[in-house]
């Protein structure tokens, strides 16, 4: 789960692998812990770190330091990549694909948090080979450090260029995206029951309760002058 790390509640970290290691030492085993964490705004910036320390919280506090010190800024179109992309490290190889809106982040574990940190919401990824966390992480770096948006390559070209393919299959796509209606939460109903000990039961079942007979004064049974028997 993502937690804010700045006071201006700008900077989201997420916890992405948590490892143990052992060292055997004259005295038994020694323990320490390395910690994998992925920041970012949510906005076009997103970073990792990886820590370690003889203790968990401190081993992701170093990687949140690390993480924020290499955050690096991912061009967008909308809520996806601009276009699509293939980043590898060692032997692990990432695919980013962009998506249109309404399609989710389909991805795993470790490039989901990169993504979602990133501020992209729409995109499909596919990874091949080792599955190591450390390394898919620095493939999918690999391949945003490859991103580049029509601007950009249209100042690198010196030349003109019109709307690429991804923006208009995003605008189509925004034609089928439905519109989720805000539901209303229900008012709670009134307590059914009577008010005091003499009122009906509950749901309007019961007598009259406990209350006086008809007829019956406060000061004994009914007198002459209130209608009594001779």
């Amino acid at each position: 789960m993502a937690e804010l790390i700045d006071e201006s509640g700008q900077i989201e970290s997420t916890t992405v692998a948590v490892q143990r290691t052992s060292a055997t030492v004259k005295g038994g085993r020694r323990f320490s812990f390395g910690a994998l964490v992925v920041v970012g705004d949510r906005r076009g910036k997103v970073g990792y770190g990886y820590g370690k320390s003889n203790e968990v919280p401190s081993a992701i506090e170093k990687a949140q330091k690390y993480a924020r010190r290499a955050m690096v800024p991912v061009p967008m179109v909308g809520t996806t990549l601009p276009h699509e992309v293939e980043g590898s490290f060692r032997a692990s190889k990432v695919r980013l694909i962009p998506a249109s809106p309404g399609t989710g982040v389909v991805a795993g574990q470790s490039v989901r948090a990169v993504l979602e940190m990133a501020g992209i919401t729409d995109c499909l990824t596919k990874c091949y080979g080792s599955t190591n966390s450390v390394n898919t992480l620095k493939a999918v770096f690999a391949g945003l450090e490859k991103l580049r948006t029509a601007m950009q390559i249209a100042e690198l070209r010196g030349v003109e260029l019109g709307r690429s393919e991804i923006e208009n299959k995003i605008e189509k796509g925004k034609a089928f995206v439905v519109a989720v209606p805000k539901i209303r939460k229900a008012e709670p109903k009134p307590e059914r029951g009577g008010k005091g000990r003499g009122g009906p039961g509950r749901g309007g079942r019961g007598g009259k309760g406990r209350g006086k007979p008809e007829g019956e004064s406060e000061g004994g049974p009914p007198t002459a002058a209130e209608g009594a028997p001779a």
